[in-house]
């Protein structure tokens, strides 16, 4: 229980609104919530957010310097759409700071942030069972950034997020080719195992088993998915 203050007041949330609006747009991209090409407008999203244009414009202008949006020339942005090329050199940059982060996390994580992550690793699996795109991105992302988060180191957190912004969007294509089936996406996604090398504290193993889960999900997107030749 929190301790009783001498006025009885609660603590004001001093985080400014141009971050929280800054935050919920990189949570968008990053679990798929936008499509690659998508237009976004500051007062489309300003009006969902119930904020003015003003700190929307703001998170635009940084999410552009991260590659995670490209401007239009009437002032919108747009999701960018990648080449083949690019993803799979994002894969290949994913492989190495999220293998890492989950051997770093294996060896720090305790009994309280091991409950946490079954948690996600079941969510995740009903949301593949229910056969729903959005919460099954939704549910993969807190899945896997409730490992990432105990690796104790801020700036690899940084990075990998960063790529995840400019990936994110491009997760939709693995509900292509499952369309009849969506659970067997499952065939493709080891987060129970990377759970299991967790619970016997194999970093080694846990480290394999996020790999095989990034590029296997990667392999089947550029199969099933139709990228441009020509844009970057």
């Amino acid at each position: 229980m929190a301790d009783k203050t001498q006025f009885g007041l609660t603590a004001v949330d001093t985080v400014p609104l141009h971050e929280k609006v800054y935050l919920e747009l990189v949570r968008a991209l990053m679990s798929g919530r936008f499509a690659p090409g998508q237009k976004l407008t500051s007062r489309k999203l300003a009006k969902e957010l119930g904020t003015s244009d003003m700190p929307v414009r703001s998170a635009f202008m940084r999410l552009q310097a991260l590659r995670a949006l490209s401007p239009m020339p009437n002032g919108s942005v747009e999701v960018p759409v990648i080449s083949a090329e690019r993803f799979s050199q994002l894969t290949a940059v994913r492989t190495i700071l999220e293998g890492s982060a989950t051997e770093l996390a294996t060896k720090r994580i305790n009994g309280n942030n091991l409950r946490a992550i079954r948690r996600h690793c079941t969510d995740l699996t009903l949301a593949a069972r229910k056969g729903d795109i959005d919460d099954y991105l939704r549910k993969n992302h807190d899945f896997k950034f409730s490992i990432y988060r105990h690796c104790g180191n801020e700036q690899m957190i940084f990075l990998i997020e960063t790529v995840w912004m400019q990936v994110g969007p491009f997760l939709r294509n693995l509900a292509m080719g499952f369309e009849d089936d969506f659970a067997s996406i499952l065939d493709i996604d080891y987060h129970e195992e990377i759970v299991a090398a967790i619970e016997a504290q194999d970093a080694e193993r846990a480290r394999a088993a996020i790999v095989r889960d990034i590029d296997e999900g990667a392999a089947h997107i550029l199969q099933q998915a139709r990228f441009p030749k020509a844009r970057n």
